[in-house]
């Protein structure tokens, strides 16, 4: 079993739990957000993904984002119960995406899928630049989405999945290739079970409310 195939596996396993937070909308897939990085950037760079290698960087810079955003964390010196009560108040709920955001996302979208495949055919000796380009794109705003707490963004990782799935068994990395089949399956379930939580988390904010 070579180096690569055992990156690929640990990786697997901790997609797994990326997925299962995600799928529960719990804080510590950011947690995940972090390592997963570490291990695809070799992984990429090693098959020649290149663009999937440079959004790795984006990545491990947004987890500390979301982590701030969905917890409410945040560094000062009020007592620990004043901190508390600042982040329950400050902790992102689940929403649905702003009809505004949907113009601007989707510009971003296809200017960085431009820019990036670009950047693949002019600078590297990329064998599937466009492809490359497209889920690197997608997968950049659907991770800021994410951040966001937006129900919809597992529509974007349903696109990205489906695509993904067929660049990696292209490239031999079948264990990845797997895991987005699954990841596939699951963010249709995951906008289902998302959209219900918030239907839920909405109950309650009126019931507080009116408390």
């Amino acid at each position: 079993m070579t180096s690569d195939t055992i990156l690929e596996i640990f990786g697997l396993c901790v997609g797994l739990l990326y997925l299962w937070w995600e799928y529960h909308a719990d804080s510590k897939v950011w947690l995940a957000s972090v390592v997963m990085p570490a291990i695809s950037m070799w992984i990429y760079y090693s098959k020649g993904l290149y663009a999937d290698f440079g959004i790795n960087i984006y990545y491990l810079l947004i987890a500390v984002y979301g982590f701030v955003s969905w917890t409410g964390k945040t560094t000062s010196w009020k007592s620990s119960r004043d901190r508390k009560k600042t982040a329950d108040s400050h902790k992102r709920q689940i929403t649905h995406t702003p009809i505004f955001a949907w113009s601007l996302l989707g510009m971003a979208a296809a200017l960085l899928w431009w820019f990036l495949w670009w950047l693949l055919v002019t600078f590297t000796d990329s064998t599937v630049p466009v492809a490359d380009a497209f889920t690197t794109s997608l997968s950049i705003v659907g991770l800021w989405m994410l951040a966001r707490k937006y129900a919809e963004q597992w529509l974007i990782w349903f696109v990205v999945d489906i695509v993904c799935s067929g660049l990696y068994f292209y490239k031999g990395l079948y264990f990845y290739c797997g895991l987005y089949v699954l990841y596939t399956v699951i963010s249709l379930f995951g906008y289902r079970k998302w959209l219900k939580m918030m239907t839920a988390q909405n109950v309650s904010n009126q019931f507080h409310t009116h408390k």
